[in-house]
């Protein structure tokens, strides 16, 4: 999505009113498909295991992965055998569903579904049919919970427990459906849903707050090479919301010289990053990013890897409703 998009989604621009027919039949489209779908007119498929959708109601980044992450160690220290299905956006590969691997490329499956597994080990498939997706991880590994990561919308799929995360700086913008704005669905779809997630800023009534606590900057390429504070530094992102990771550099008192905003599952190439520092100075990027550079990466590149946290009425909320 085009920077100009973003603004104008969050600030608002006459220009946007040009778009309203191609809203008006975004809406008639999807409503009349979720529609079909409560009817059983459209058939939908249920797993044999409880189905955990983390989803949300806008485009771009909310921080669904984190979430992901931090379900799958939830669950995993009650007992669960958790696996993960994705649509695998970004994956380039010409034959789906696709099982990721911790040696599997980025580019094949997407760059979320690789830092997951890269991250957790969870066994985890994907597809843009999340059902085949599912099939192809029940064959393969014994799981008896799925969590999907995004699929709020994709209805083929029935779920028992649907998670909706909230960007709670960028909220929904100007509140309109896409193309005019950043909604695939109205804000009272949230009354449907079993759980909100507030991603920073203030929540709401009903929200449970999370917070994002990094950790220590790693190297790229996976050595045990200590970062320098003392030198300069230039950061950048590929992510739904570049600026977020700008401003947690800034809290933690690292003082880029530079943060340049790559497009959200942005294809990098080793000469165009080792361009962002000519003077060899630092390069800081997302975990997210890291998993594509991992095998070009230079010495002077490291990642920040961060950690969802949220409340323990959550995780109890959350258990008594998958034990249902």
């Amino acid at each position: 999505m085009s920077s100009w998009f973003e603004r104008a989604w969050q600030q608002g621009s006459p220009v946007l009113w040009l778009l309203a027919p191609l809203t008006l039949l975004f809406i008639l489209v999807s409503g009349l498909r979720r529609l079909l779908f409560r009817l059983g007119i459209l058939p939908s498929a249920r797993l044999p295991v409880p189905v955990i959708v983390v989803g949300n109601l806008s485009v771009g980044g909310n921080g669904k992965t984190p979430v992901v992450l931090y379900l799958i160690e939830l669950l995993r220290r009650h007992g669960y055998k958790v696996g993960v299905i994705s649509r695998g956006y970004g994956g380039q590969s010409e034959t789906w569903p696709q099982w990721v691997a911790q040696d599997t490329d980025p580019a094949l499956v997407g760059d979320e579904p690789a830092l997951i597994v890269q991250r957790t080990g969870a066994p985890m498939a994907v597809g843009p049919d999340r059902i085949k997706a599912a099939q192809l991880l029940l064959e393969r590994a014994k799981v008896d919970v799925i969590v999907a990561d995004d699929g709020l919308q994709h209805y083929r799929l029935q779920r028992d427990i649907e998670l909706v995360v909230v960007d709670g700086e960028r909220r929904f913008g100007n509140g309109f459906r896409m193309p005019m704005g950043p909604m695939r669905e109205p804000v009272s779809r949230l009354k449907s849903v079993d759980m909100v997630i507030c991603n920073g800023g203030r929540h709401q009534a009903g929200e449970y707050p999370m917070s994002l606590a990094p950790d220590h900057l790693k190297a790229v390429d996976g050595t045990d090479r200590p970062f320098d504070p003392d030198m300069e530094i230039v950061a950048m992102a590929g992510i739904g919301n570049p600026p977020r990771f700008f401003t947690s550099l800034e809290e933690q008192g690292l003082s880029p010289l530079r943060c340049v905003p790559f497009a959200d599952h942005y294809l990098y190439s080793e000469a165009e990053l080792a361009a962002l520092t000519p003077d060899d100075e630092l390069l800081l990027m997302t975990e997210k990013d890291a998993v594509k550079c991992r095998g070009f990466a230079r010495p002077n590149w490291f990642y920040l890897p961060v950690t969802a946290n949220l409340p323990e009425d959550f995780d109890g909320a959350l258990l008594s409703r998958l034990k249902e």
